[in-house]
Order: structure tokens, then sequence, then C-alpha cells
């Protein structure tokens, strides 16, 4: 999440407006017509695309109310989510199943049983404990990190992000795994993410359609193949317990050493985008998009590649 989260930040009046109008009026309209959608009202139109923007209940991290204090990229975000919902794009009854687990009003939203760890040639994937807090802001507080970034984030901002990447393993069976290493502890994460957010490149339209591979290790944690054989046994664990047929990475044009993790786990080259989370004329926002399916992967012997090249840390 860009800094500001936590800040109060309002968003342009114009986007305020739009907000409020797929909320109060357009959407429950069109549920007039939807006979197969869960809900019908504007509150829980708002709640369900707010949490999903957000990667769990919103009120943990905007001030009420939403539509005031939300962030710009993230209500742009949700206003993306509700016009994919409308346009068919995104389906209404998935969003808000995730918003109701990330609530506790129902069950996990998918059946798939998580296993507490993965364990890997010097290195154990595992889900996240509230001792990774402290790591996991020095780790987003470090410039070099996250020179791939719009910027670094403050504490508050790194603990939203650890409890939203950790709610994907009870909305999805699957997420970014915390990354340990006997010795050290906690040196960042790699996993895979379902991409919710309608995104511009070939498939990318559909929201939850593409799950996405990705990264971030402290600079301790570099230079050794970590990336890549976290990455890899992260992979078997998603084509194979979850049955996912292929997944999706993307990086900053420029940030060749994440580039080379991809080819190295066998993803091929697709197409360059612009990333819709930041504005036009910023430096980061040409992006690259590699692809990989299940059918084949790791075809010999079952693991990618472990060269130690230098391995940067987002996808």
């Amino acid at each position: 999440m860009p800094k500001g989260l936590l800040t109060g930040t309002v968003p342009p009046v114009a986007l305020q407006r739009r907000w409020r109008d797929l909320v109060d009026r357009r959407l429950p309209q069109a549920a007039r017509a939807r006979p197969e959608w869960p809900v019908r009202v504007d509150h829980c139109f708002a709640r369900i695309l707010l949490d999903n923007a957000c990667g769990g209940p919103w009120r943990e991290s905007v001030a009420p109310p939403a539509w005031a204090n939300m962030p710009p990229d993230r209500l742009a975000f949700a206003i993306d989510l509700g016009e994919a919902v409308l346009a068919a794009k995104a389906d209404l009854g998935l969003l808000n199943r995730r918003s109701l687990a990330w609530r506790g009003k129902i069950g996990r939203a998918v059946p798939t049983s998580t296993p507490a760890s993965l364990t890997g040639q010097g290195f154990v994937l595992r889900r996240w404990i509230r001792a990774d807090d402290a790591p996991f802001a020095a780790l987003n507080a470090d410039p070099e990190v996250m020179r791939h970034f719009p910027s670094t984030k403050n504490r508050s901002e790194s603990l939203i992000e650890a409890r939203a990447i950790d709610r994907r393993f009870e909305s999805d069976g699957f997420g970014p795994w915390a990354v340990e290493v006997p010795g050290e502890g906690f040196v960042g994460f790699v996993g895979a993410m379902r991409l919710i957010r309608p995104m511009p490149f070939a498939g990318g339209e559909t929201a939850g359609a593409n799950v996405e591979i990705g990264w971030r290790l402290a600079r301790s944690a570099w230079g050794r193949g970590l990336a890549t054989r976290a990455a890899t046994l992260a992979l078997a664990d998603l084509f194979g317990r979850c049955g996912v047929p292929a997944v999706v990475a993307f990086t900053a044009t420029g940030n060749t050493p994440s580039r080379r993790v991809m080819e190295r786990l066998g993803m091929a080259f697709s197409e360059d985008f612009l990333h819709p989370a930041l504005p036009a004329d910023h430096p980061l926002q040409p992006h690259v998009l590699y692809r990989l399916r299940a059918e084949g992967a790791f075809a010999e012997g079952g693991q990618a590649p472990t060269d130690k090249a230098p391995e940067d840390h987002r996808s």
C-alpha cells in the first residue's frame, strides 16, 4: 500500500462523487435485474468493495466515512472493482464471501486445508506470526528493498499489509508465505496472491481470474538464490494442493533482478502494460508481465535453477 493509508488523505472530489453514485445509485439499480446477486442495498455494496480493496475489514485501516478518508488509490481500486461487477467481470458472490469470511460472519471462503508450513532447503515457508511485525516493518522501511515501489512504508502501513497478506490464506487457501531462515528468523515473504483488481493486460480484466506469484526479501537474504528456491516450493504447493492451473508475475520494467527470478522459474515474457495504481507520469508505471502454466512447470526434476545471482524483492 502506498503511503497515506492512515493519514486521512482525502480523495479528489470527483472520485468521491463517482463512488457515491456507484454505491448509492448504479449498483442498487442494477441489482433489480440481477437476482443472483447476494446483496441489494448501498451499504452492503460498499462493504464488499471496500473490504476487497483493503484486503480485510476496511475499518481496520480507514477511519469512517470511507468515501472521505480512503486514500485515492484504494478508492479508485474499489471503484474499478464495482465497475467490473457491473460489467460482469467480477463475481459479486465471491467478493461477498471473502468479505464475510474476513469479518468472521461465515467459515473460510474456500475449503482447502492450508498446511502450517512448507520446508525447503535451508528455509521454511510458514504462516505469519506477530513476531514478524518488526522485521517486516524494517524491510518495508529500507529504501533499497523498496526501490521499485512508489515509496517506503511506515510501521502502521506494514502492519496493515501483514494482516491483509495472512488473510489471503483464509479467503483463497493460499497466500504469500513468511520466509524463515534458521539462525536468521523472518527475512521476507514469497507466495501467491489472487488478483482482485482488474488489470490492463490480456485476461486481467476479470477480477479474481489470475493468480500472481511474488516475493519481497530483506537485503540480508539477497544473492543466494532464496527467492527462486522459495518461489519454486510455493508454486509446487499452488499447482499441486491448490490446483491453480497458471500464474502471472509482473514488475516495473527496469527491475532486472526480479525479472531474472521469473525467468529462472521458467516463466515466459507475455507483454508490457501500464500499472493502474500509478499515475501516467510515474517512472514505475511501465510494467512487464510474465506467465507460467502448471503443465510442464519445473519439468526437469521438479526444481527451478538456483544460481546465486542477485535477486530483488518485487514481482
